[in-house]
């Protein structure tokens, strides 16, 4: 039996006696024992979670230690281009049911979400995209204020 497997008999064990509390001591006592299971089964989440936390800081500490990169995202141009060209296909019937049902403004809503799924992929592929813009308009107020 793996440890993982251990842990699940062992919550089963508790569910179990907490159902038989129940049973034996009745209603009025209810939330008193979900309250307490439900405790131990939040003790056992945090638990694997700082477990796995953990394991991933002591992977970075390696991966550092060891000089190596972290490795890149796998998004290629293809996958951009491909993006971009599904957004555009799908636009189009988009664009006529948002103008068709509420007119000018459907076709705005329509658009702005087009847009904003546009940019949260740009920026989830290029996790720099807009802090080169916030450098640039600084060095921009600056000289407006020499």
């Amino acid at each position: 039996m793996t440890g993982m497997d251990a842990r699940d008999t062992e919550l089963k064990k508790e569910l179990n006696a907490t159902l038989q509390a129940r049973r034996e001591l009745g209603d009025e006592y209810e939330s008193a024992l979900v309250d307490s299971f439900m405790e131990k089964v939040d003790q056992r989440i945090d638990g694997a979670v700082e477990r796995r936390l953990r394991r991933q800081l002591a992977e970075q500490q390696m991966v550092a230690a060891r000089g190596a990169r972290s490795p890149k995202p796998t998004d290629s141009f293809g996958e951009r281009f491909g993006f971009g060209i599904v957004t555009l296909v799908v636009a189009i019937p988009l664009s006529g049911i948002g103008g068709g049902v509420a007119g000018l403004s459907g076709l705005l809503v329509t658009w702005v979400g087009i847009v904003g799924v546009n940019v949260v992929q740009a920026v989830r592929t290029n996790p720099g995209f807009f802090r080169g813009w916030r450098r640039r308009s600084g060095k921009d107020e600056a000289r407006w204020e020499d």
